[in-house]
């Protein structure tokens, strides 16, 4: 018996199943474009200034251990000397894992956020005239959602090292504390030939505290720093 194909028939059916094919890939491309549309919407509200102090979460969705009150933002702010300023003002590049993040919860919530804000040292921001970074997005009344948190931590030094300059007071006991190792360590025998006593000893202190005082105070206003506790959501680089 022998077999016989029809070339007409046989053309139809891989047409049919090419067609298949290509309706197929063109869905497939349509999601892979409203994906990329999405992602590039994401970037744009991220770069871009917003007055918004809530979004519209399902709070019932939300996991607990991400949220903060800015209190608790400021007091690590202080603490670590960052700053909590708009993502706008964010210099670096916001990795494509916090995107997808962000696109995951818009998902779940049904929404689309705003209002990003950021947690980092002053150099990974923008700062107008008067390298651990942690995004975030409001919910209301003062509350904050981590979104997604990049990069190195903290050195642990970096909260001792600061910490001089968190506040006003932290100051004058840093100088008085620098003043008195400086005197400790002072050879009195450069400053007096007769016999040292308790009252040379103090007034080389107050020569070494004025000395002290006077340089700190002139880098602070030369470089234009201020406390810790004045610039955490400052976003002026001499404030």
């Amino acid at each position: 018996m022998r077999l016989s194909t029809n070339i007409e028939r046989e053309l139809n059916r891989r047409r049919a199943k090419n067609s298949a094919e290509v309706s197929i890939l063109d869905q497939i491309q349509q999601v892979l474009d409203s994906n990329e549309e999405q992602r590039q919407d994401i970037h744009t509200r991220l770069r871009s200034r917003s007055k918004t102090t809530a979004n519209a979460f399902k709070l019932e969705a939300l996991e607990t251990d991400k949220i903060y009150h800015i209190d608790t933002i400021k007091s690590i702010c202080v603490d670590y000397r960052l700053r909590f300023l708009d993502a706008a003002l964010f210099k670096s590049e916001f990795p494509e894992e916090a995107i997808s993040k962000i696109r995951a919860l818009e998902d779940e919530h049904d929404t689309s956020l705003s209002g990003f804000k950021m947690m980092a040292p002053s150099k990974l921001f923008k700062l107008e005239n008067a390298d651990d970074p942690l995004l975030f997005a409001p919910i209301g009344n003062g509350y904050y959602y981590l979104i997604h948190k990049w990069g190195n931590d903290l050195s642990g030094l970096r909260r001792l090292l600061v910490w001089p300059v968190k506040n006003f007071d932290n100051m004058v006991f840093s100088i008085f504390v620098t003043s008195i190792l400086l005197t400790a360590i002072s050879p009195m025998g450069v400053f007096t030939n007769k016999e040292v006593g308790m009252t040379e000893y103090v007034m080389l202190f107050l020569f070494m505290f004025k000395a002290v005082a006077a340089i700190v105070l002139y880098y602070g206003f030369a470089a234009g720093k201020n406390f810790n506790t004045a610039i955490w959501n400052s976003k002026y680089y001499n404030a």
